[in-house]
């Protein structure tokens, strides 16, 4: 990326964190737990949201650490009482997915203006809204602890493969770190094809 579709890009990444970290209380609620809306966290005000590491330290590391290839940040996140949830089984799942979900709409919504629009001036900063979400969603989604995708694998797991949770809940962080710097990789194709999707460009 260029220097400013890099500061454009730390711009956006940021409201679409808190916007993430919003739908998984909003999700929350509506399946029975207050405790967001209790700890004042249901709520679009940058100020309850951002975390000094997550949101400003983590993406300035990672586009240095990676010689501007890569960015991601993150908002603090929102807390949720699973047993308070009316759904035991699928409502954490659910709750987890909320976030991913915002990030697809969000991306969604301004692919469309651009497609609508496309001699727009503003399509080159839609162009980076649609990428933000779609790279905070797919990422998300990776089944490793403690991102949205590990609530969603345990949903799934019969009960035989618990020994899988275990070993993730203890080891997540780790496996995390290490994915994201060596195996991201693996992700890369599935974000720029959502995105091309999105946006309507040829293959």
């Amino acid at each position: 990326m260029e220097l400013v579709s890099l500061l454009l890009y730390f711009i956006v990444i940021i409201p679409s964190s808190i916007i993430h970290e919003y739908s998984h209380g909003w999700a929350a609620e509506r399946l029975g737990d207050p405790t967001a809306r209790y700890a004042g966290r249901l709520t679009l005000d940058p100020r309850a949201h951002i975390d000094l590491w997550g949101t400003i330290l983590l993406p300035i590391l990672l586009l240095v650490g990676s010689g501007g290839r890569f960015m991601f940040a993150y908002a603090k996140p929102v807390p949720y009482n699973p047993y308070n949830l009316k759904d035991q089984k699928w409502g954490p799942a659910l709750v987890s997915l909320a976030g991913p979900a915002a990030n697809f709409l969000l991306a969604t919504a301004c692919a469309l203006v651009m497609r609508l629009f496309p001699g727009s001036s503003m399509v080159p900063f839609l162009s980076i809204v649609v990428y933000a979400n779609v790279l905070l969603m797919v990422f998300n989604l990776v089944p490793i602890p403690p991102l949205d995708g590990s609530k969603i694998l345990y949903a799934v797991l019969p009960d035989s493969a618990q020994g899988v949770r275990l070993f993730l809940d203890r080891y997540g962080f780790m496996i995390l770190i290490f994915f994201v710097f060596f195996l991201f990789e693996w992700i890369s194709p599935i974000i720029q094809w959502i995105f091309n999707w999105l946006v309507g460009f040829r293959f």
